[in-house]
């Protein structure tokens, strides 16, 4: 399995980078410059409306055909991110192919208050249906202010690399530690500071025996690239205070052997076959997978998946 980090939040070098690259081939003017007109209608000649056209910085990758929660950034070309409300989203099958379908992104955000900072405050998160599969194309549009277009595609595979909506969880055996526990046993099941004991107390497996509801996230705390897995692990506690005493188990399991990148993703990782990290799932009482989150999400967005499971 080759793994790389997450996408979600991308760091600033590399934010940078896409807003370079990011316009449509427009003059300073907003005039195009291309000779190839795009149709009426088409999801390019959306794009080439008059407003600053950027690229979309994405926060998801992994996709299947059917529903796919995606989250994006946009970044304008003095490299700020706008963080509206809202944005409108076209879906189409081509640049030149008018977009099948329109929704909302709603801006999420991302962490707790006072806690860990990611590159990134908030990510715009939306819903959209793929029936096939191939490269879909993007297009999203901040209701309000001065107007930005952001570009992007998605590759839809058959099946996503990492399990998916509706499937059975893995009933892996990751490291827990007990109450009591020398120092040394926690820092091996865990990079976050402080450690939370109530995230290693229970296995995915022991969880999926027992017929109760789970979240259980991989997330490396100390090791994010991106860091966005802190926040993550920071949301996952924050709704587990509320939920843990009403029969819903949180599971953190780490990312790398040894909590060591040098030496690869551990066993957990590899037997969920994760392309990125950090991602989370929420699993009902019959261990079938219900809400997944790859990447960065709200304590709203884990609230409502977990209150589902929960009832």
């Amino acid at each position: 399995m080759v793994f790389r980090p997450t996408a979600s939040l991308i760091a600033l070098g590399f934010v940078l980078a896409v807003v370079g690259c990011g316009g449509s081939g427009k003059s300073s003017s907003g005039a195009a410059t291309t000779t190839t007109a795009a149709p009426p209608g088409a999801l390019e000649a959306l794009w080439r409306q008059a407003g600053e056209d950027v690229a979309v910085v994405p926060g998801t990758s992994d996709y299947g055909v059917g529903k796919n929660r995606v989250s994006f950034l946009i970044v304008d070309k003095q490299s700020q991110l706008i963080e509206r409300p809202q944005a409108r989203v076209w879906i189409a099958r081509g640049l030149k192919q008018k977009p099948f379908a329109e929704t909302t992104a709603t801006l999420e955000p991302i962490g707790i208050p006072g806690g860990v900072k990611a590159d990134a405050q908030n990510i715009y998160v939306t819903t959209l249906e793929t029936p096939a599969p191939g490269k879909y194309w993007i297009l999203a549009e901040p209701i309000g202010g001065k107007k930005i277009q952001a570009l992007g595609n998605l590759v839809i595979r058959k099946h996503a690399a990492a399990p998916e909506v509706g499937d059975r969880a893995i009933p892996s055996r990751n490291p827990t530690v007990a109450p009591g526990a020398p120092v040394k046993s926690v820092r091996a099941a865990t990079t976050a500071e402080p450690p939370d004991l109530n995230l290693l107390r229970t296995t995915v497996a022991a969880a999926m025996a027992a017929k109760r509801p789970f979240v259980v996230t991989f997330a490396t705390p100390l090791y994010c690239q991106t860091r966005t897995c802190g926040p993550v692990v920071q949301v996952i506690q924050s709704v587990a205070r509320d939920w843990q005493d009403k029969g819903v188990e949180f599971i953190h399991v780490e990312i790398f052997r040894d909590n060591d990148p040098a030496k690869g993703t551990n066993r957990w990782v590899d037997e969920w076959t994760l392309p990125t990290e950090p991602f989370t799932f929420v699993v009902d009482r019959t261990g079938v997978i219900r809400t997944r989150f790859e990447g960065a999400f709200s304590p709203a967005e884990l609230e409502a998946a977990v209150r589902k499971v929960a009832t």
